[in-house]
């Protein structure tokens, strides 16, 4: 089962009504009558960001249990409770400034940062009082519905607009990485080709293969040792680059902490693991491989390469200060402690309990969302004191290689 897909155990929901945004199929086959075959990259982009039918532009929810697909936020607020502990103690490594600033890339409708303020409110860290949070969106209209939640939830005054300035704090992308924009690429021979979209006889899109747009695709396989297998497909994320110099250059002084799914060059590539890339569309909390149905009604996502995002990150002046799995992750910091302690409390009845201990399974869960990656980079990390890496970081499953 795909890990960011809900458990259901009635009928999948109908497709049939879903159907597609008619004028933004138009606007992309416009741009293909004018300009020829259009390099994927560029239809992700429209797909997902066009500012009148992208499927991240619309006023309609995307993740959630009424959406198309489930984040950890979703799942169930223990995740943002668990993880606000590695904020705290990257704070107080940093000697608590004030203010403190945490910047949300993809802060959606407010699970996460409701979650974790309330977690911090509910006993009474000195945190509380020091914090700022900044939502980061693609859409106005869901940094206002952000700023509504939250200050539903009593934290209105702690919510401020993001701007250019520099922070002190931490900048946190949970499942962003994966929706930017990537290019396709194929072997043939000896030759590297690039996946394009095209009109076909019957009107409708078709992937077509055409000479690489940038000499950047070939570079980036020469740079990370990887050759692909003939007739192997992969997605090549230069845009990522881009978004970790931007969120770098926001960082005055503190960790970007990023979270999604993939894997490192060696094995995101693999060629028999690997062969036809990891594109998948996400719609209705159904997954398919097909990104030319639903078109601006479906999300599109492609794994994250964890070897060039560290790279990315070095070139922007950051440090590496630790990498591990979710389940590592949400282990080191108590999680498990916090689960005995809500079965516990008198008022958490048969349901509640049910739901979380349901909840905990997924994000520990090393085939669902606990095998995702957590990897943190730092500007002005202070020197080690003796106190080890963050508890984030202690934590290490036992290895399942040779079984």
């Amino acid at each position: 089962m795909d890990p960011r897909l809900e458990l259901r155990t009635d009928p999948r929901p109908s497709l049939d009504d879903v159907g597609e945004d008619e004028d933004l199929v138009e606007r992309i086959r416009e741009e293909i009558r004018r300009d020829g075959p259009m390099p994927f990259v560029r239809f992700m982009e429209f797909a997902l960001y066009d500012p009148d039918g992208g499927y991240y532009r619309g006023a309609d929810p995307r993740p959630g249990r009424v959406g198309d697909f489930l984040t950890a936020p979703e799942l169930h607020p223990i995740f943002g409770a668990t993880l606000v502990g590695a904020i705290e103690e990257s704070w107080d490594r940093l000697g608590r400034p004030d203010p403190f600033v945490i910047r949300e890339h993809g802060a959606g409708t407010g699970a996460l940062a409701e979650a974790m303020l309330g977690e911090l409110s509910s006993r009474a860290s000195p945190l509380i009082a020091a914090l700022r949070y900044q939502p980061v969106e693609v859409d106005a209209r869901r940094v206002e519905a952000f700023g509504r939640h939250l200050a539903g939830a009593g934290f209105g005054a702690i919510v401020e607009p993001a701007t250019d300035v520099p922070i002190e704090g931490v900048v946190v992308a949970n499942e962003v990485l994966d929706a930017l924009p990537v290019h396709r690429v194929r072997r043939r021979g000896p030759d590297l080709r690039e996946l394009a979209v095209d009109i076909g006889p019957e009107g409708d899109l078709v992937e077509v293969e055409i000479d690489p747009t940038t000499p950047a695709l070939a570079a980036r396989l020469a740079d990370e040792g990887v050759e692909l297998a003939d007739g192997q497909a992969a997605e090549l994320g230069l845009a990522r680059d881009g978004w970790v110099a931007s969120a770098a250059a926001g960082l005055r002084r503190g960790v970007l902490l990023v979270i999604d799914y993939g894997a490192t060059a060696d094995e995101l590539y693999d060629p028999v693991r690997r062969r036809d890339g990891t594109l998948r569309a996400y719609v209705r909390h159904q997954v398919h491989a097909d990104p030319y149905r639903h078109i601006g009604r479906q999300d599109l996502t492609a794994h994250v390469d964890f070897t060039a995002l560290e790279r990315a990150a070095v070139a922007a002046g950051l440090s590496p200060i630790g990498t591990t799995t979710q389940a590592e992750a949400l282990m080191g910091l108590g999680i498990e402690a916090r689960l005995q302690a809500i079965q516990a409390d008198p008022a958490t009845t048969f349901e509640d309990y049910t739901l979380v201990r349901s909840a905990l399974m997924r994000l520990l869960d090393p085939a669902a969302m606990g095998g995702f990656r957590m990897v943190a980079f730092a500007r002005d990390w202070p020197a080690d004191r003796g106190d080890g890496p963050l508890a984030m970081f202690r934590f290490r499953l036992p290895s399942r290689r040779g079984r």
